[in-house]
């Protein structure tokens, strides 16, 4: 099984064209790379990016990849960051090759400060912050030496070893590298290596009263532990130049090696629509405060800490209920660039949607309920209808059975006494279908002394049972006497706008008031025979699971993971869900301006012209606005439902940039080879991203790696016996009659076959050997 064991965990991409490029020339032995989060704040999905990037690379190279802790800063670092940042890196699915704390170097460290003063490349300086920065001069200027640029060695290192010793206040003296005043590169004009702090660390206790800056520290961590490729995001380009200076300068000395040296290497950081990223930001949110001395009440809506639902932490999404195979697909999808570009939260929407689809159970649970009363049934009627826990399009098996009894709670949502326009649900004298069940009419309304609709009095077709009978509206439903009791926290985006930095204001001005939506319903008895981790998908509603911190078996808490389509989308269509209503007004002279979509006749003809070739609100609205993805459509002909998904999802960035080189026709004969069963989604978004890279043609890339869904009975029964192996309980609870675990094992077959495994083929072996 090569073809499933050797695919890769990052797929190729500028910097692997470099590994391959160093180690074909054989620059480096092994491929050593390191994941250095600072301990102090929570990790978030632009962390989960640099995670799945070098221990990635570090898997695909058979290197290894280090968890360093950047702990230079003790004022704002501790050990509950420490410990999260480890418990996120594992939850992602990685294993450290070592756990290490750039603390422990302290003493090296201080030996490379003190061989850089000797060297004559290091100083001990004594002006004022102020003055510091006006010396240095600016972009048309050169920096001027300080005063004490040219102290003797012997000065520099006494004044040193009594900085280290605790003997001047903080701000007295820093350590600066000798090296170039008149550089463009502002960084190189003498920077700053170490300063005095007096603070305890965390780690290494009492006794240090000077601490490195990262430009000196980070470099020569790199080089104590042996790092072939740093990578960084591209706000670090300009401190190369320093990275540089530091490790040629003390390389063959204080004990490192003449060659080879770390190099560093830059990409695109993650930037997510509708969300911050910025530390301090989430800090404000997480804990409610505000930073550098800014005393401002925090308004609603208040976020519980850092591990929130609303979060963009790591932990924050995993409580609201997302697994780490979508996030890696995620970050698979967004891939590996040299150019900074937003990303809409629909990608990443789309990838949790995508892998909750063939592992989540469809139950019914009712978040609005409304009591319906049928009364041909007698008072007492319990009838158990069988329903299916997958749709058709699911190769998984497995039902439960649902108690149908005379009362009933529906959506709220699914009644109304007089129909609107296109509404196909449950309206006075109307007709439903009772998913699974039967079709009902509403024959008459109970209404409390205010006018609400209380109870809604019914019929049922009890010949209609096999089939809808000519009713449309298909409605979901519980039993009012079996169902249990539950609440259900329905998440939304953080923020009303997609870049809450780029607007008038502060940025909590645009937290978006509905971000948080709780409601008391009923969710089906059948959930109580399941795992509390199991991720269901509540039909018509969205994907849910428990609440691993709240829900307990006296109260389950739900919380939504992610909605079945875009509904944030539909609402900025729709000129709603955008900047938060009720915040505080800014002043006439500077109006609020609503990132509201308003269209003109022209653009409405065209929205309904694309909706009319059966693209939906979101797609249509998409392409009538963007007339680069427009013109790449223009000639798809019948095709433009089926590609223009996979445009808008895959090459949107890359055509917005000009540079797809993904040929309409080339993307046509890739979904053709989808359709005809050649090859499955997953495979095709990994083709599309590598064809982004190479510029080859994406059913090349195929033929070259023998993509092709994996139908090799022998093959496949040895992934299925591996997850069995694996997950024994749950084998257990499957032979025990907990069937509905069937969709988790083929899940997860699925899963380590990347997807290329024949769904049939998977589901019907997985059945058989699931017996025994």
């Amino acid at each position: 099984m090569s073809d499933l064991t050797d695919a890769r965990h990052v797929s190729p991409n500028f910097i692997t064209e470099i590994i391959d490029s160093d180690l074909s020339a054989g620059r480096y032995k092994k491929v050593v790379t390191r994941f250095p989060p600072e301990p102090n704040g929570y990790l978030h999905i632009g962390h989960a990016k640099a995670i799945c990037l070098n221990f990635g690379i570090a898997l695909d190279y058979e290197g290894q990849c280090n968890l360093r802790f950047d702990d230079t800063n003790p004022e704002k670092e501790n050990y509950e960051f420490v410990n999260s940042i480890r418990q996120d890196v594992e939850w992602l699915g990685f294993k450290p090759a070592q756990v290490l704390f750039a603390s422990d170097y302290f003493e090296k460290y201080y030996e490379c400060a003190i061989q850089l003063i000797k060297d004559g490349n290091a100083y001990v300086d004594s002006v004022s912050d102020e003055e510091m920065r006006q010396l240095r001069g600016n972009l048309e200027t050169p920096g001027t030496p300080s005063p004490y640029r040219d102290r003797s060695v012997e000065e520099n290192l006494d004044l040193l070893a009594r900085m280290r010793a605790g003997e001047f206040p903080e701000g007295a003296h820093v350590l600066r590298g000798k090296i170039d005043l008149g550089s463009p590169n502002m960084k190189l004009r003498d920077p700053v290596l170490y300063r005095i702090l007096h603070s305890a660390h965390y780690h290494v206790g009492e006794g240090w009263h000077i601490y490195p800056l990262y430009d000196f520290a980070h470099p020569l961590e790199d080089f104590i532990e042996g790092i072939s490729h740093s990578i960084c995001t591209l706000e670090f380009e300009n401190n190369r130049a320093i990275y540089d200076w530091l490790l040629d300068s003390l390389k063959g000395k204080c004990g490192f090696p003449e060659n080879p040296r770390p190099h560093q290497y830059e990409n695109a950081r993650l930037v997510l629509d509708n969300t911050v990223l910025s530390k301090r930001k989430l800090i404000i949110m997480a804990e409610r405060r505000y930073l550098d001395g800014w005393n401002k009440p925090f308004e609603a809506p208040v976020i519980s800490g850092w591990s929130d639902p609303r979060m963009p932490t790591i932990s924050g999404i995993r409580r609201r209920g997302v697994r780490p195979e979508a996030i890696r697909e995620f970050i698979r999808r967004v891939g590996v660039s040299k150019t900074n570009s937003r990303v809409d939260l629909s990608t990443l929407d789309a990838a949790i949607r995508d892998d909750l689809n063939f592992i989540s159970p469809r139950v019914m649970a009712v978040l609005k309920p409304l009591k319906v009363v049928i009364d041909n049934l007698p008072e007492n009627h319990l009838e158990e209808l069988d329903a299916p826990y997958w749709p058709h399009d699911v190769p998984n098996e497995g039902s439960r059975k649902l108690p149908f009894t005379r009362e009933i709670y529906i959506d709220q949502d699914d009644f109304m006494e007089e129909a609107a326009p296109g509404f196909q649900r449950l309206t006075l004298g109307g007709k439903a279908r009772l998913r699974y069940a039967y079709n009902i009419t509403c024959e008459a309304i109970v209404k409390d002394d205010d006018g609400n609709i209380i109870e809604l009095l019914c019929s049922y077709d009890p010949e209609s049972k096999d089939g809808p009978r000519g009713v449309k509206g298909v409605i979901h439903w519980v039993s009012a006497e079996k169902a249990v009791p539950a609440e259900f926290r329905a998440y939304d985006r953080l923020f009303t706008v997609a870049n809450p930095d780029a607007e008038e204001g502060d940025f909590t001005d645009y937290l978006n008031p509905d971000s948080l939506k709780v409601f008391k319903g009923f969710v089906e008895p059948s959930v109580l025979q399941d795992s509390k981790d199991t991720r269901y998908q509540f039909e018509r509603v969205g994907y849910y699971w428990q609440d691993p911190e709240d829900s307990t078996a006296e109260g389950l808490v739900f919380n939504r993971i992610v909605t079945l389509k875009d509904s944030f989308a539909e609402k900025k269509a729709e000129g709603k869900g955008q900047k938060a209503e009720g915040r505080k007004q800014k002043a006439e002279s500077k109006p609020q301006v609503k990132n509201e979509v308003v269209l003109t006749a022209e653009e409405q003809t065209q929205v309904d012209a694309f909706k009319a070739k059966g693209l939906n609100d979101s797609e249509a609205l998409t392409l009538t606005r963007d007339g680069k993805l427009r013109a790449y459509l223009a000639d798809a002909g019948d095709q433009m439902s089926v590609l223009a998904s996979w445009v808008i999802t895959d090459l949107s960035g890359a055509i917005r940039e000009g540079r797809n080189s993904v040929t309409l026709d080339q993307l046509s004969n890739l979904v053709s080879k989808i359709q005809s069963g050649e090859i499955s989604n997953r495979i095709a978004k990994d083709v599309l991203a590598e064809a982004l890279e190479s510029g080859k043609d994406p059913s090349a890339i195929v033929e070259e790696k023998g993509l092709k869904q994996v139908s090799d009975t022998g093959a496949l029964e040895a992934v299925i016996r591996q997850v069995m192996d694996q997950n024994p309980d749950k084998v257990a609870a499957y032979r025990g009659g907990k069937t509905g675990l069937m969709g988790f094992f083929v899940g997860q077959v699925m899963r380590e076959t990347r997807g290329q495994g024949n769904p049939q083929l998977v589901n019907e072996l997985v059945g058989k050997l699931l017996q025994g």
